[in-house]
């Protein structure tokens, strides 16, 4: 090969490196973009709705979702067997204080072991600073608990938002964004995403149907533990830039 050819060789290859790099830069922005608008949408859901429960424009909707689940004629019956209340109980453990804890600081552990020590702190810091948001929101609020049936599970704090659903939302999205960051394939990100937000919305489910929130105090939790989620996905995102979080794992 002549020098001419080589050189109009290497051109085309920084050209196309070019391209990708711009193409690649594209992509982020605008999943940065996408990002910032599902967090505006979020904290918009929820100012909406906490006004509506504030001026009590939720109460009858609550009452009757409440009611739904219970036997008819017998508000201290939920629906089912007594086993399905049992498996109710199993699942809304999977959103409280010492599960996810648990949970949280053993991943934190395993992604420090694997040199991701970015990874790890980004999730301390987002499930340590979302249980101090959910306990100032419970005391900001203060919202009774259902008094229309009996609970089905011991409860201490205020109603609103739920803290079980809005921790879950935030410790399993958080956790299924780092998971699915690291797999190259479309289908296992798409796994690891929707098994996150099932999780998240079983255990907000259970709160309901064992009798101890309002639907519309897990819809808050949900919606502030979403935005939650997607606000350190969008730092997370930053840092990566940065080099300060991991993408995926070291060699």
């Amino acid at each position: 090969m002549t020098v001419p050819m080589k050189r109009d060789a290497a051109l085309g290859r920084g050209a196309r490196l070019r391209r990708a790099a711009v193409s690649l830069g594209e992509r982020l922005e605008a999943g940065a973009v996408l990002l910032v608008l599902l967090i505006a949408g979020s904290v918009w859901a929820f100012v909406e709705l906490a006004d509506e429960v504030l001026e009590g424009e939720t109460a009858a909707i609550d009452r009757a979702v409440l009611l739904l689940l219970r036997t008819p004629g017998d508000p201290a019956d939920p629906l089912g067997p007594p086993w399905v209340e049992e498996i109710g109980r199993d699942v809304t453990a999977l959103g409280g204080i010492a599960v996810l804890t648990l949970l949280t600081l053993v991943v934190a552990a395993f992604l420090a072991l694997r040199r991701m020590r970015g990874a790890a702190w980004l999730l301390l810091l987002a499930t340590g600073s979302g249980m101090l948001a959910s306990f100032v929101l419970k005391d900001l609020f203060d919202r009774p608990r259902p008094d229309l049936v009996p609970h089905g599970a011991h409860v201490v704090s205020a109603s609103f938002p739920s803290g079980h659903s809005m921790m879950a939302a935030i410790v399993y999205l958080t956790l299924g964004a780092l998971l699915a960051r690291v797999q190259p394939q479309r289908r296992i990100k798409a796994f690891v995403l929707s098994v996150s937000i099932l999780l998240a919305v079983l255990v907000g489910i259970s709160r309901v149907y064992l009798g101890v929130h309002w639907p519309t105090d897990v819809l808050a939790g949900w919606t502030v533990g979403a935005a939650w989620a997607l606000m350190f996905w969008l730092l997370a995102r930053w840092l990566q830039r940065k080099g300060q979080v991991e993408v995926g794992e070291p060699e």
